[in-house]
């Protein structure tokens, strides 16, 4: 079994999933500046996972146009449609090394550059999670903005699927 923190990572990208249900690819490149696109929001975390589970630490770029929506990068409103494909290409490459992932191995740090990177792991795989839910709740005003109703209620189902389970 997975680690409780990678369960809740999945979990986290189960409830973006739902938090764009239904958008097209029309509204996905739809800018209400200065919010980036849906498209973009996709694509920047789909960037993120890439940097970190698959550059960072196994050296891997594995869709180098994600890296186009990059932080300080400039605004831009990619295909909605295109952005999702490579999120999961790049969740599902990542999966298999979080896989691997244990309590031992959350507070070490990766080798960026030859040195320690400055986040552990863990503090990573936190940022990660918490970087979603920071975009989850943009895309709601996005989605409000494009006159979206009955929009999902969060947090969903959390004890049903990603439950409290101790270390």
């Amino acid at each position: 079994m997975a680690h409780p923190l990678v369960l809740q990572l999945r979990f986290t990208r189960s409830e973006f999933r739902r938090a764009l249900d239904g958008v097209t690819e029309e509204e996905g490149c739809r800018r209400f500046e200065p919010i980036n696109s849906l498209g973009w929001i996709v694509g920047h975390l789909a960037w993120q996972e890439q940097l970190y589970w698959l550059t960072r630490a196994q050296g891997i770029i594995l869709v180098p146009e994600v890296n186009e929506v990059a932080f300080g990068k400039p605004a831009s409103t990619p295909s909605l449609g295109d952005m999702w494909q490579a999120w999961r290409t790049v969740t599902s490459a990542a999966d298999t090394w979080l896989d691997t992932l244990t309590t031992e191995m959350l507070p070490t740090f990766m080798t960026v550059n030859g040195k320690p990177h400055v986040e552990s792991i863990g503090s990573m795989l936190r940022r990660c999670t918490y970087h979603y839910w920071y975009h989850m709740g943009e895309s709601q005003a996005i989605r409000q903005l494009l006159g979206h109703k009955d929009l999902p209620t969060f947090v969903g189902a959390i004890h049903a699927e990603a439950p409290y389970i101790p270390e």
